[in-house]
């Protein structure tokens, strides 16, 4: 009689018979470690600025009293460097305060799950500019269809799988897929009209019709803006979108747009800001100069009308 097939029991490793189960468990958890701020490199094309503001500020001295109280995530790189993924502003936070180091946790990342948790960490917070939510969920939802790629690689799911994609960028950050899109288009503006966007000097709406100039044309725009101190009305910029697109526009019918008189618009002083902060305290932040520049003219108009009084007795 032939023998059954029996099967063959695993022969346990020999880190199992000299480990107990929670040592085991342990060395699969995440752990945090410090890391040289010199081996860090930014996240490719990182969409957050990091500013040096009056949060910066605190937070380096925050650092100074107690330490990173939270982890920077970050994963390795093929040279032994490392790539940050969650944690720019601590970084940037813990130089200024003579760090050399930052605890951080690696973890092993795609490129993909590596955007997707970096937009996702950055969106929390309060102020998020109009050019970063752009960059950001651009490269959010591109990373989003190559995921999707990866389960459906058939030709004709193409259009149902970026519908998908779109739909879960929404969920994911509370934006319709028409505002996503509004602020995707930001990113094909020049930088320097982009940053007046992020300065409120234009808005949203007209910014996304100037996007679909072509960058000259962007340009000739910003000269005029800088030259008549106006910027134009989502209905001026609808209309240099459709000459664009019609091939008529040139930069003398920039010119005649952008210097229209806009209905209710209040007329915009200039100053030399040079002149400006030759008579400033030179310790005075840029959010206060125009409180102070208000209160000192209302100063001085109190002083003349006393001195009138005192020359009228």
């Amino acid at each position: 009689m032939m023998a059954k097939n029996i099967p063959k029991m695993p022969l346990p490793k020999l880190d199992d018979l000299f480990t107990t189960e929670e040592e085991r468990t342990n060395d699969k958890l995440e752990k945090v470690i410090d890391i040289k701020i010199s081996d860090i490199d930014d996240f490719p094309d990182h969409p957050f600025k990091v500013i040096e503001n009056e949060d910066m500020y605190n937070m380096r001295d925050s650092i100074k009293e107690n330490g990173v109280l939270v982890p920077a995530l970050v994963r390795q790189k093929s040279d032994g460097r490392y790539e940050m993924v969650s944690g720019h502003r601590r970084k940037h936070a813990s130089q200024l305060a003579n760090k050399e180091t930052l605890p951080c946790i690696v973890r092993n990342l795609t490129d993909d799950e590596a955007v997707i948790i970096m937009v996702d960490s950055n969106l929390q917070r309060e102020e998020i500019l109009p050019s970063e939510k752009g960059f950001a969920y651009k490269m959010k939802l591109e990373a989003l269809s190559h995921q999707g790629k990866r389960n459906d690689l058939t030709s004709d799911q193409v259009g149902p799988k970026l519908i998908r994609s779109n739909e879960l960028l929404s969920n994911d950050v509370g934006e319709s897929i028409s505002n996503i899109k509004r602020y995707i288009r930001l990113t094909e503006l020049i930088p320097e009209l982009l940053d007046l966007v992020d300065e409120k000097q234009i808005a949203l709406s007209p910014a996304v019709e100037l996007s679909f100039l072509k960058d000259e044309e962007q340009y000739a725009v910003l000269d005029c803006i800088e030259c008549n101190v106006a910027t134009p009305s989502h209905a001026q910029a609808i209309r240099l979108k459709k000459m664009s697109q019609e091939g008529t526009l040139t930069t003398d019918e920039i010119e005649d747009i952008l210097s229209e008189e806009k209905p209710n618009q209040i007329p915009k002083m200039k100053f030399n800001a040079d002149r400006i902060r030759n008579v400033l305290p030179k310790n005075i932040e840029e959010k206060k100069i125009e409180d102070f520049v208000v209160n000192a003219i209302e100063f001085y108009g109190k002083h003349l009308q006393r001195q009138k009084s005192m020359d009228a007795r």
